[in-house]
């Protein structure tokens, strides 16, 4: 979390989605139109990590719709009901929202599963060694 909206703040994330999720080679990455992810420094890390990266259409949210969707839901039912007062309570307590979206919220898209029961029934197949 940053005051700020930059490439600094994006390439933290991306290591910790990285190290994290360990993605495979090949696994799109979709960002919006931001300078963050347009950031030489940001395009470049995801080359290394041999991710595709993805924008969507200049005004066109459908092409992000599954993260619009998540954002949507992340303001309505975990910001705008809160009354945080220090950016470090939204740092304390936006995670156990993310959490708690991953593990019981129900998505149409998925078969009206979570992400977490989809993830456990549609485990990813091993990467291959290029070895």
């Amino acid at each position: 979390m940053s005051r700020r909206i930059d490439a600094r703040l994006t390439l933290a994330a991306l290591e910790a989605a990285i190290a994290l999720r360990q993605p495979p080679p090949g696994c799109v990455h979709h960002g919006d139109r931001g300078s963050q992810y347009a950031a030489e420094k940001y395009r470049g890390r995801l080359r290394e990590a041999k991710l595709v990266g993805s924008m969507g259409r200049r005004g066109n949210p459908y092409d992000n719709a599954m993260m619009e969707s998540l954002m949507k839901t992340l303001k309505v039912e975990g910001v705008y009901p809160v009354e945080f007062d220090t950016a470090e309570d939204v740092a304390e307590q936006l995670p156990a929202f993310i959490d708690k979206y991953n593990a019981r919220r129900l998505h149409s898209s998925l078969g009206y599963l979570s992400p977490e029961q989809y993830e456990k029934q549609h485990p990813r197949p091993p990467v291959k060694d290029a070895a």
